[in-house]
């Protein structure tokens, strides 16, 4: 049994309490058992190896409830035959010279070196899109190793679509049902869920049927839905109604929908989200990046409906992805009482568990994961209960991340991810977008 106790300044155990100052956690394997007092903990468990955090906040790791990992591959590619249309830029640039450019060895270069960026900033779990219909079969197994490795908390998903061939889309679905079977079977930190594009690429058998094979493994099933204009009109144009109504009528609407954007929404789709218990993820910068919109989350907040952050692998800081949606809702709502720091903090954490379906993740309390980050205090103001959370989100960034932990296994110490050779790692991203962005010249 390995038994630490590490103990800080502060001990953030979930945003919806306050957090406490002087108080440390022990963690015994892969699980937290007590928090409290230093001094209690010192004196209850006076063989523990001690780690010593003082100066920093120990505080639940992030959860980015959606990234796409390959997409570091497409950061800084050549744009100036990108069309602006939305339309357009899907179906002559980005399906063309991005998603259908990817194999093995892309998708696995931008994993490793997009999970050793997300370890580095006190990310601990994520949920992954792969939308790249020519990199299968087994382009989750290709990346399920490189997750195992890095040991982060990771689940996988491949996005299934009938835009290429149905016997793509079968293909796709196949994908990830038995990757979800293979990991359900080892139950390790890696797991799996279904995945399908968005209503205009998939039919509605092929949707039905994604969400069939999701419920007879009990994992969730998720889709893009709404990200801009375009799929909501399109769902008007084809089907007499807005995208959620149409997935209301097919049947599929409930707790195992997992909607990530979120972002152009009638007052009905609104309401569907929350009667229906949908899970949403909201990716507030990559929506100001596309001209999405911003997304209704105080609403939906406000409304009890299970929410996550995500970068979608635009900016992987998890620290900047909490600024934005700090103060993206401030300024669409003209109040600077909307969205305060401690609901943020809640989103980046165990809100996104659980909207992504990680159970006794993303809280510092006995029973749960031991997945949490030591964050530096020393900030030039006083640190005090009622300032913490937005000293925190204002003023901090991956670089103030000392140590990092997973499961009970140090990841990063001292700001070093354990294992990786950066060098290497970026060598291989640069080499591989280089690859890709050869079909863009």
């Amino acid at each position: 049994m390995s038994a630490k106790l590490i103990l800080g300044d502060w001990l953030i155990t979930t945003p919806t309490e306050p957090p406490k100052a002087g108080w440390g956690v022990r963690v015994v394997d892969r699980t937290i058992t007590a928090i409290g007092p230093q001094a209690e903990l010192r004196q209850a468990y006076p063989d523990d190896e001690i780690h010593d955090a003082a100066g920093y906040v120990i505080a639940p790791g992030f959860v980015n409830a959606h990234t796409h990992l390959y997409g570091t591959l497409a950061h800084g590619i050549p744009l100036d035959k990108a069309p602006s249309d939305f339309w357009a830029f899907l179906a002559d640039f980005w399906w063309p010279l991005v998603e259908d450019a990817l194999d093995h060895e892309m998708v696995c270069a931008a994993t490793d070196w997009v999970c050793a960026e997300m370890l580095r900033g006190g990310t601990t779990s994520f949920y992954d899109c792969l939308e790249a219909p020519f990199a299968i079969p087994d382009a989750l197994l290709a990346q399920k190793e490189v997750v195992e490795r890095r040991g982060m908390r990771g689940i996988l998903s491949f996005e299934a679509t009938e835009r290429v061939s149905r016997e793509n889309g079968q293909l796709g679905l196949r994908e990830n049902a038995s990757f979800v079977d293979l990991c359900q079977k080892e139950g390790g930190l890696v797991q799996g869920l279904l995945c399908f594009h968005t209503t205009f690429t998939c039919s509605a058998e092929f949707i039905k049927q994604a969400f069939a094979l999701a419920a007879e493994r009990k994992v969730l099933t998720h889709m893009h839905c709404n990200e801009g204009v375009h799929e909501p009109n399109y769902a008007l144009e084809h089907f007499g109604m807005r995208t959620l109504e149409y997935y209301d009528q097919l049947g599929v609407t409930g707790p195992g929908m997992l909607a990530s954007q979120c972002v152009q929404l009638s007052e009905r789709e609104r309401a569907i989200i929350a009667e229906r218990g949908l899970k949403v993820t909201h990716m507030p910068l990559s929506n100001c990046e596309v001209g999405g919109g911003i997304a209704p989350i105080p609403e939906q907040i406000a409304a009890g409906v299970t929410l996550g952050l995500g970068s979608d692998g635009y900016i992987n800081d998890f620290f900047e992805v909490m600024r934005g949606a700090f103060l993206i809702h401030k300024a669409s709502h003209q109040n600077p009482q909307v969205m305060p720091a401690h609901e943020v903090w809640y989103l980046a954490t165990e809100g996104g568990a659980r909207a992504i379906g990680l159970d006794k993740v993303g809280r510092l309390e006995p029973g749960w994961a031991a997945d949490l980050q030591l964050i530096d205090a020393t900030l030039p103001t006083p640190v005090a209960e009622h300032n913490l959370y937005d000293q925190l989100v204002l003023w901090r960034n991956h670089t103030h991340v000392r140590d990092v932990m997973v499961a009970g296994q140090w990841r990063v110490l001292k700001g070093v991810v354990l294992e990786a050779d950066l060098g290497a790692m970026r060598a291989r991203v640069q080499a591989n977008a280089e690859r890709m962005w050869q079909k863009t010249r």
